[in-house]
């Protein structure tokens, strides 16, 4: 008779479907932020050097993986690059192996096909005015 009878309390609410989602809701979460801080912005880090690295020609300034400052003197394959050190050393390496791009230099043209008409143009307009003003002050 010194010993009571122990009755087991049922647990609230053991088999709801909202208990239940409520227990992955903090998993759930961590993952979403598991992927918003960290592996989108990775994916598009490499995305944005694989575009550097296709668009990579002739005459840009990089740095290799080595840490190797050099500028392209040409685009030998898709996965090759010739580099030059300095005026007379030249190096082939891997386009992977390029890490960052230091400079691009101006295109040829300027990057404008009809800027050669737009400067005559301006030009044309500031003889005129020249003109314009010699005359007025004759």
């Amino acid at each position: 008779m010194l010993i009571s009878n122990a009755y087991a309390q049922a647990a609230a609410g053991a088999g709801t479907p909202q208990s239940s989602l409520m227990q992955f809701l903090p998993l759930v979460l961590i993952g979403l932020v598991f992927y918003f801080l960290l592996l989108r912005p990775q994916q598009q880090q490499a995305k944005k050097l694989k575009a550097t690295l296709a668009a990579l020609r002739r005459g840009d300034k990089v740095v290799t993986g080595g840490g190797i400052i050099a500028t392209i003197s040409k685009v030998i394959s898709d996965e090759e690059l010739e580099v030059a050190l300095n005026d007379t050393v030249k190096v082939r390496v891997l386009r992977n192996t390029v890490v960052t791009v230091l400079s691009k230099p101006e295109p040829a043209n300027g990057g404008k096909s009809d800027k050669a008409p737009a400067k005559t143009a301006a030009k044309a307009a500031e003889t005129k005015t020249a003109d314009d003003s010699a005359d007025s002050t004759t």
